[in-house]
């Protein structure tokens, strides 16, 4: 009985008559007009099921379930009136979505029973959604590991990117932060069809074949049409697809979709991932911006101001420190920057790896079995101390 239901009524004694009967069954909350429900909503929510009369002075049924319904979709909607008329089903139904149509007189057996498949629908729809998200976060657990074997210097500039994409999507107040993290980290997914000399050739600045750089320039593409088989990540895909694509229509892919048209997602990726290479060509981060502000037409500029100024407000919070640790001390999120042998000289993980759990753990067994070398260098990104909140600033470490 952890599902919560809520009953709105403007009638007293109806809501005494429902905690009589039905709060042996399920966990009932109660309120008398629909402003005082919706604050009961935002405090103390979710409820997996609201049952709502019609009639109630200031908010009528009909608008206060098609106010649960955009604050709170996943709750099941009921709806219970004494004035059965065809316009007031049509109202609720269209506006509200509600799952029950009740009217009054209504025993309570009937009212128990729909709030009963009341509950097995919400318990249905947030069990699918918890299925789905498990299911997205291994399918996307699985891509980085490829990723990260295949090309693990490009890996670790992934994580940068996706640390760059979550900041600037916060700072935006995007609700989606955490597609542009998945477009951020995936950017690159289509270079694990690329020979592994050809990756490295073009990275280091080698003359490549037209046939190379044809594949170098898909790569994009190439991801794109490995996450569009991914359920709910069409805007995902679709940022990774026009990542290299410039505003005002040039680069790649080679359509004619240009300004706003581009999605968003890779007008950010564009940019930011741009700046990284500027800045790991030497530029201040400075610099960087003012010659990305000078190049007409390739970038979104509202997207590009909105990033400095995003930028100005964080600079000088991180830094990266590389170290020498010993095995205990390794942490996720760490840069591998050297390899990891076994003591018998086996490479396990080559540097440019950012550890997860997985690879963490492959460490660990190896080591416990045959061993492996210590120190291990790594990179990992420090807070100075006056950035940190003074409750978790120069308080003991764990």
């Amino acid at each position: 009985m952890s599902e919560k239901i809520l009953c709105v009524d403007d009638d007293q004694n109806v809501l005494l008559a429902f905690q009589r009967h039905l709060r042996k069954q399920y966990q009932l909350s109660i309120a008398t007009d629909g402003p005082g429900a919706l604050r009961m909503i935002a405090s103390n929510g979710p409820f997996a099921v609201v049952v709502s009369d019609m009639r109630m002075p200031g908010m009528d049924g009909v608008e206060f379930l098609a106010r649960v319904k955009d604050i709170s979709p996943d709750t099941v909607r009921i709806m219970l009136t004494g004035n059965a008329d065809t316009a007031t089903a049509i109202g609720a139904v269209n506006q509200g979505n509600i799952f029950r149509f009740l009217t009054k007189p209504c025993q309570l057996s009937v009212l128990s029973q729909a709030i009963g498949y009341g509950l097995a629908q919400y318990r249905l729809v947030t069990a699918e959604r918890e299925l789905l998200a498990k299911t997205l976060s291994g399918c996307i657990e699985v891509l980085t590991e490829i990723l990260s074997l295949v090309d693990p210097e490009s890996f670790g500039l992934a994580c940068s990117l996706r640390d760059q994409a979550r900041a600037f999507g916060r700072a935006l107040g995007s609700n989606e932060v955490w597609e542009l993290e998945l477009a951020a980290m995936l950017a690159g997914i289509g270079r694990i069809t690329v020979p592994a000399e050809t990756l490295a050739g073009h990275r280091g600045g080698a003359q490549l074949s037209e046939v190379e750089m044809d594949l170098i320039e898909r790569i994009p593409e190439t991801g794109y049409k490995l996450l569009a088989r991914i359920p709910r990540l069409d805007q995902v895909a679709a940022a990774v697809y026009y990542q290299n694509k410039r505003f005002d229509g040039s680069g790649f892919p080679r359509d004619k979709r240009s300004g706003e048209a581009i999605p968003q997602g890779a007008r950010i990726l564009k940019i930011l991932s741009d700046l990284m290479v500027l800045e790991s060509g030497g530029l201040s981060r400075k610099e960087a911006l003012d010659r990305m502000e000078s190049h007409d037409g390739w970038y979104d500029l509202r997207l590009l101001g909105k990033l400095r100024d995003s930028l100005d407000r964080t600079s000088e919070i991180a830094r990266t420190v590389s170290r020498l640790v010993c095995l205990q001390d390794l942490r996720v999120g760490q840069v591998l920057r050297s390899d990891v042998h076994t003591r018998q000289g086996t490479l396990l993980i080559p540097a440019g790896h950012v550890i997860s759990d997985t690879i963490l753990g492959r460490i660990r067994n190896f080591a416990r079995v045959n061993g492996v070398k210590e120190p291990i260098l790594v990179e990992e990104t420090e807070l100075p101390a006056d950035s940190l909140p003074a409750a978790a600033a120069g308080i003991g470490e764990r």
